[in-house]
């Protein structure tokens, strides 16, 4: 059966995603952190809303595969309106391989990107916790977001870099995946699946966690006390649960993002695909096809 209209070839979305990657570096660092501001609120929206979705349920698996069938919407509205992605952006290891990008050129755009990211998550932590919804369930809702920032700051350097890799091939799998679709209905199946997986299997990803943990820290002050009751917390044990256990808990997670993206995903499919893709930037390709046609 011929499939060459129904989706694109292995190396079609290579390709693809390694002239996205051109563009992004030419892209103004405005546009660029717009561009991420816009990413980190939509994975801090699709974080808030698997939260509740799981908040009251006392099963562990049906929790989690509630959580992951409502949190893919941050990666779809990324895909479909537009944003730029710190994990997803890991994929511009591809470009650096092929010679397209510098590795410098890669690391500036991923920085601006990290930041904007946090920027537009913590803007959706802000008009979380302001616009009552911590209140859900006489309150529970505003507990549980503590428990998940606590669950979170708890896992040791190791174990976070190690899930964060296997998050991480999972979401540059799910960007990959949503390149090879042609119409809109492919993109969403394409995008769901892996999230979803990623998501049930309990897997750290530093964007998400930039609205967890802070969410977490902003409802710690109001729904403490309701914590401690629920979940058999200490004072002493929230106390952990600030800014500096936040950032403890995002680098490693971010180290383990970056290996799978760059090294797991993005060198692997490069090093198989690489004799069926142009090894060099597009100025310098449009200069070949000048010189070609006279």
């Amino acid at each position: 059966m011929d499939t060459g209209n129904m989706f694109n070839t292995p190396i079609q979305i290579v390709d693809a995603n390694m002239m996205a990657g051109e563009s992004k570096v030419r892209t103004s660092a405005l546009k660029c952190a717009l561009l991420g501001i816009l990413a980190g609120a939509f994975i801090a929206l699709g974080a808030e809303a698997s939260s509740l979705a799981m908040h009251d349920i006392q099963n562990v698996g049906i929790a989690r595969l509630a959580a992951g069938c409502v949190f893919p919407i941050g990666l779809m509205m990324i895909v479909f309106i537009g944003g730029e992605l710190f994990t997803g952006d890991c994929l511009m290891m591809m470009d650096v391989l092929g010679k397209r990008i510098t590795v410098l050129q890669m690391f500036k755009t991923l920085g601006i990107v990290f930041v904007s990211n946090l920027v537009g998550a913590l803007v959706i932590v802000f008009l979380t916790a302001h616009c009552g919804q911590w209140n859900y369930s006489d309150g529970m809702l505003g507990a549980f977001t503590i428990k998940i920032a606590m669950g979170k700051i708890s896992i040791a350097p190791d174990t976070a870099i190690y899930s964060g890799i296997l998050c991480n091939i999972l979401v540059c799998l799910a960007v990959l995946m949503a390149g090879s679709a042609r119409d809109i209905t492919g993109k969403i199946f394409a995008i769901f699946f892996p999230i979803m997986a990623f998501v049930v299997s309990g897997f750290e990803h530093c964007v998400a966690n930039m609205y967890y943990i802070p969410a977490g820290i902003a409802a710690k002050e109001q729904y403490g006390e309701q914590a401690m009751r629920l979940y058999g917390y200490t004072s002493e044990q929230l106390e952990r649960l600030n800014w500096g256990s936040f950032w403890t808990q995002i680098i490693p997670v971010t180290v383990g993002n970056m290996i799978g993206g760059m090294i797991c995903v993005g060198g692997m499919l490069y090093m198989i695909h690489k004799s069926h893709v142009v090894n060099e930037p597009e100025p310098k390709r449009h200069e070949s096809k000048r010189g070609e046609k006279r």
